[in-house]
């Protein structure tokens, strides 16, 4: 148990009980391999688990969607959500170069089509390990902690944080899945007066809902099964320092009023204990989510969004960010030059960087820029091999026919010939309304996404089945 506790772990995610035996078998001699058959049982297993698997094989065709792609793609973003650092693999017979872009832009680092080569699945392993390691080993630096741009969002969002770093008020950091939001929490805090007090992070989204109270607040000995003794929750060892909230649109409703009284009275007691604890911690709290859109579906407390979002700082994707893209690239081609051999991009390559939307946000870029440099170390890239990395924007005409198709006198001549099918034409008019939107906003997946008011990996599936 000693030796299986040093090996990195690694989460292997797929409902075929032949490939996960064969594949912890392979891999069994240098990782300890949990292994899950569904996206729920891997949301479950993480949660109970102690410590974060260091890297993730995922199969797209998961239960109960076993031949389509979207429970894949949906772990991902679970698995992301979870733990930003997680590296993820994604083992799968889908293996077309539309779920294998899409999976990629989500944040998975590499692509493996099934059946995989031992050795070859084994180096990829290996190589995303060594990779993780350079970033564990970086990550407190001041080069890897650097909000990287000079775009004029980038430079408001520097001049938000100076403001905003040595209030007592919360802080509710929104923005989209990669953008970066662990960057502004950890520079509010290392721009405030709590510089030296503790900096303390907690994922509501990786823990159980059951062991979060817990977490937050600490319990008594006995307060519950398990608890042979008394626990500090993150509150209180946060001190004076800073208790930064990731995935906060992720609590558990019943758990947000007492986090409402934190906020309020700076009040709270531990689980199986009476005597009030005076937190003096400041709270940080992000979320990719659309709180108010939480709130209104009654999802999210109206009280407790209005008090977090006393200060709300926003950070932009990447599409925003002017020529940033530029400067990440750099920022990264640097970054990961000690264990990969930097490319260059042509100009042609430089031009095509700079026109793609990173829908991924900076996690996309940074895998994308991981991948060049691995498949092409030291080159000069052109347009074609940059690219095979990117997820094509799709675009569809719309002719005459296909606007009218929707008019009153034609659908009351189907229905009066019997010939009308309502679920067709349901599906023609869900086509035609994302046909429409991509045209509206230039076929960038992220803005359809939003304006139609569903996921992006929703969007993407439905195009997809077309």
């Amino acid at each position: 148990m000693k030796e299986n506790m040093q090996k990195p772990t690694v989460l292997l995610i797929d409902d075929d009980p032949l490939i996960t035996e064969s594949i912890g078998f392979i891999l069994k001699k240098h990782y300890q391999v949990i292994s899950a058959e569904s996206r729920a049982e891997a949301k479950i297993t993480l949660a109970k688990l102690d410590t974060k698997p260091e890297l993730a094989l995922v199969d797209l065709g998961l239960p109960p969607l076993p031949h389509e792609p979207d429970e894949g793609f949906a772990l991902i973003e679970d698995l992301l959500a979870h733990n930003s650092q997680m590296k993820i693999l994604v083992l799968s017979g889908q293996s077309d170069e539309a779920n294998m872009h899409h999976a990629l832009t989500l944040g998975a680092v590499d692509f493996i089509p099934k059946p995989a080569d031992p050795a070859l699945l084994l180096s990829r392993l290996d190589h995303q390990l060594m990779l993780k390691q350079v970033e564990t080993k970086r990550r407190d630096t001041n080069e890897s902690s650097l909000i990287i741009g000079d775009s004029a969002c980038i430079s408001a969002l520097r001049e938000q944080i100076s403001q905003f770093a040595d209030t007592i008020f919360p802080v509710l950091i929104e923005g989209e899945s990669g953008t970066g939001k662990e960057l502004v929490a950890s520079a509010l805090h290392k721009q405030s007066k709590r510089a030296n007090e503790p900096y303390l992070v907690i994922n509501c989204a990786a823990i159980a809902p059951e062991l979060l109270e817990s977490q937050l607040f600490g319990h008594a000995k006995g307060a519950f099964t398990g608890a042979d003794k008394s626990h500090k929750g993150f509150f209180e060892e946060a001190g004076n320092g800073t208790l930064f909230l990731d995935e906060i649109g992720e609590m558990a409703y019943d758990l947000q009023a007492k986090l409402l009284r934190v906020l309020e009275s700076g009040e709270y007691h531990r689980i199986g204990e009476t005597r009030s604890i005076k937190s003096q911690a400041r709270i940080v709290a992000a979320t990719n989510k659309l709180l108010q859109a939480e709130v209104s579906n009654g999802n999210f407390r109206s009280d407790l969004f209005h008090r977090l979002s006393i200060l709300k700082v926003h950070m932009p994707p990447v599409r925003e960010r002017e020529n940033d893209s530029l400067l990440l690239l750099q920022h990264f081609l640097q970054f990961y030059a000690d264990s990969i051999k930097p490319v260059e991009l042509d100009k042609a390559a430089t031009l095509a960087w700079k026109a793609y939307d990173f829908p991924g946000n900076v996690r996309e870029l940074r895998n994308i820029v991981i991948r060049l440099c691995t498949k092409y170390p030291a080159q000069v890239i052109n347009t074609d091999q940059l690219k095979q990395e990117l997820e094509q924007q799709l675009t569809s005409e719309t002719d005459n026919t296909e606007q009218n198709m929707f008019s009153s006198q034609l659908i009351q001549q189907q229905i009066a010939s019997g010939e009308f099918n309502l679920n067709l034409k349901l599906k023609e008019l869900e086509e035609f309304v994302i046909q429409q939107a991509m045209q509206l906003y230039n076929g960038n997946l992220s803005k359809v996404a939003k304006a139609l008011q569903i996921n992006r990996t929703t969007l993407y599936s439905r195009m997809q089945k077309k």
